[in-house]
């Protein structure tokens, strides 16, 4: 072994590295899993901007993976960029009486040709999402797009277009000397101060605990405010003609002069959809103003604009995201589906939306989770003419990120559904993003396959869901 390599442990046994060929070594990171991996990859780590493949070494090499111990550590390779995950670092050195490790013959071996040469450098620039496609039937039908929340068992919704974005409750709140009841305080966010306002109070609903409520951070002009709710629902994106004004015998409520419509949904089900702008007077508007610190709240606000919005769901312990434009509406998922002949396992079925049927793509299936329970949740997504629901666990809600990089090479096989990495800042974990169009795409394929499957099997020549 020449001099300068660096030898770790996998399995009990002493490998060297070529330490030219070593970047540098860190303590284990939070990883995002990919679905339907090859065994090698871990998942993916966010380091300093870029996106990191985490491979087992120990798989690699043929062995079992040993248990996490606090002398693991990770070895971030130079060319290609990726990390190895190893038992421990021992030494630098030599590399005297250790096994020398071929790593672009390893790679080769447990990622296919393709995956041996070096990955494309990675930059932190958004990267444009699909726009979104439609049935013929509803391409034409102007429709609006709400989130919808809950306040004292009752459903509301405001715009999507003023929402900035959702999150929790902070634990740490400023209070305002001198506020009045609806002023909760305000919370640092993104660089400057968030003033917190109870929603339940500015519109004359009965108090209520304010632990583990959800913020609702909307714009109102260049300012920023924090909406406290009880709950998020979903997205919901009723037509136009779905929408009435408020009758005249409501607006005389201090909480009904903020609502500027009514939605009419499946089910006889009303949600009041509020109006921003009408929901502070003038004279709270500048209490804002001046406790939001304006000239940072306005950087925020650009920030925000800039930002790409992303639905966030869950599938099991994993999170993964869809670009809000593809994204038509969120549903609860329905008791019974109607069977789909020759459909892959995948497919759970068809659902009928306002008159029309709907595949349903089972997404744990999909990526080989294993999940527990039934999805609550179906998100309706459509992609240059192809449509199509997708049973989930729960939606979080909406998200803004400006930190989105394109997925590394090595994602392992079925990973052309997943474009790009969104990069969360609070924890160091990382959101993959779904490329709608590739994955109705596939789905689409895979349909077809299977039908073909069951005719050459001798099953009947009918027409193809």
């Amino acid at each position: 072994m020449p001099a300068g390599a660096l030898t770790v442990r996998v399995a009990g046994e002493a490998y060297a590295l070529p330490a030219p060929a070593v970047r540098e070594v860190l303590r284990p990171v939070p990883l995002t899993r990919v679905p339907h991996a090859p065994p090698g990859l871990l998942g993916l780590a966010s380091l300093r901007g870029a996106v990191l493949p985490v491979l087992s070494l120990a798989r690699l090499l043929g062995r079992d993976e040993p248990a996490p111990s606090p002398a693991a550590r990770v070895v971030v390779a130079e060319d290609p960029p990726l990390g190895l995950l190893v038992e421990e670092v021992t030494r630098l050195g030599t590399g005297e009486g250790a096994h020398t490790i071929d790593l672009p013959a390893l790679l080769a071996r447990g990622f296919g040709a393709g995956h041996a040469r070096p990955s494309a450098q990675v930059t932190a620039r958004p990267v444009p999402s699909d726009a979104p496609g439609g049935s013929s039937g509803e391409a034409a039908e102007a429709r609006v797009a709400l989130l919808a929340f809950a306040l004292a068992d009752q459903d509301y919704a405001l715009p999507l277009e003023s929402v900035a974005g959702v999150a929790r409750l902070p634990g740490r709140i400023t209070a305002l000397p001198g506020a009045e009841p609806a002023m909760l305080g305000a919370a640092p966010y993104r660089g400057g101060l968030l003033p917190l306002v109870s929603l339940r109070a500015l519109l004359g609903l009965p108090a209520a605990a304010e632990a583990g409520s959800r913020l609702v951070v909307v714009r109102i002009g260049h300012l920023l405010v924090g909406l406290v709710v009880d709950a998020l629902r979903t997205v919901l994106r009723p037509p136009q003609a779905a929408l009435d004004p408020v009758p005249a015998v409501l607006t005389r409520g201090t909480g009904e002069v903020r609502v500027q419509a009514i939605a009419r949904l499946d089910g006889d089900r009303l949600v009041s959809v509020l109006s921003p702008g009408a929901l502070f007077d003038e004279e709270t508007t500048a209490r804002l103003l001046a406790a939001s610190r304006p000239e940072a709240e306005g950087a925020a606000g650009l920030q925000a604009e800039a930002a790409e919005r992303l639905v966030v769901f869950d599938l099991g312990k994993e999170r993964f995201g869809l670009p809000l434009t593809a994204v038509e509406e969120v549903v609860r998922h329905p008791r019974h589906l109607a069977r789909i002949p020759r459909a892959p396992d995948f497919v759970a079925g068809a659902m009928t939306l306002r008159g029309a049927a709907l595949p349903v793509i089972d997404l744990r299936r999909r990526f080989g989770g294993a999940g527990t329970g039934d999805p609550g949740r179906v998100v309706v997504v459509g992609a240059e003419g192809l449509r199509a629901g997708l049973a989930v666990d729960a939606v979080s809600g909406v998200l803004p990120v400006a930190d989105l990089l394109p997925a590394p090479e090595p994602a392992g096989t079925g990973a052309e559904v997943f474009d790009r990495v969104a990069r969360v800042e609070r924890d160091g974990r990382m959101i993959l993003v779904l490329a709608p169009r590739a994955l109705l795409e596939a789905a689409g394929r895979d349909l077809l396959a299977a039908a073909g499957e069951v005719d050459r099997a001798g099953g009947g020549a009918g027409p193809a869901p």
